[in-house]
């Protein structure tokens, strides 16, 4: 028996993007790594979100987007699509669980709940919903959604990456009450961990997110030196006279 999947009647096989799901080619790993590089030289002591959204993308030959579709940050040849994470840890090559930024989603703009804290239920279920709103919007319109999630130590130059599929969750499957810092906690029934924090300052939401035995890790095993502006400056052929006043 063959071992592609079975082609359904109704749905056209999803496409996979420029390599199998989690499995970062060398090639992609290098070009991710020869950009830090770049930036570490030229004075770029950390890398955000952004960063490395355009870093990925280049990497990968795909296309990085201005302003977030849904979830999708990155596409790739039309039709497969990533959004982009980054975070801080001590050790990526050792954590085992973290926290993921993942929007900020707002009851009482999407659902015109103005009391947020009269029902913790009700509040913890529209978080939830406008983030399967968000990941059904971009599933519309990829046939691929991945996240990927670059875990950095910048002074060490040790980092790690992953991939996972972004899914809907069922409201019914959590429950919430206010943690001691006065946010949202989301705790998985069927388990007791926590998985979600929501803050009603600023209504940030954030996923917990445990670490697959798939995760990519890799070193840049050489110290990098700033370039010195003036070196840059003679690359450049700098001319004092670029510099015009203007009255």
């Amino acid at each position: 028996m063959s071992s592609e999947p079975p082609r359904l009647r109704g749905k056209s096989r999803a496409h996979r993007g420029p390599y199998p799901f989690g499995q970062f080619p060398d090639d992609v790993i290098i070009n991710i790594g020869k950009q830090i590089v770049h930036r570490l030289a030229i004075g770029h002591a950390d890398i955000t979100g952004d960063d490395f959204g355009g870093i990925f993308a280049a990497a990968i030959s795909g296309d990085h987007l201005s302003s977030p579709v849904g979830l999708t940050d990155i596409i790739w040849n039309g039709q497969s699509s990533w959004s982009a994470k980054t975070v801080q840890a001590a050790k990526p090559f050792e954590v085992q669980t973290i926290r993921l930024i993942s929007g900020r989603n707002s009851p009482d703009y999407s659902y015109g709940i103005t009391d947020l804290r009269a029902d913790l239920a009700a509040t913890g279920k529209a978080v939830l919903e406008i983030w399967n709103d968000r990941v059904a919007m971009s599933k519309n319109n990829y046939d691929d959604l991945r996240v990927v999630v670059f875990i950095r130590n910048m002074n060490a130059q040790e980092f790690a990456i992953f991939e996972y599929e972004p899914v809907r969750f069922s409201p019914g499957d959590y429950q919430w009450s206010i943690g001691p810092h006065g946010n949202l906690h989301g705790y998985e029934i069927a388990t007791g961990r926590q998985r979600f924090t929501w803050q009603f300052h600023g209504s940030q939401f954030t996923i917990f997110k445990d670490i697959p035995g798939s995760v990519c890790k890799f070193r840049i095993a050489h110290h990098v030196g700033i370039i010195e502006p003036q070196h840059i400056l003679r690359l450049v052929r700098f001319k004092s006279n670029w510099i015009q006043r203007v009255s």
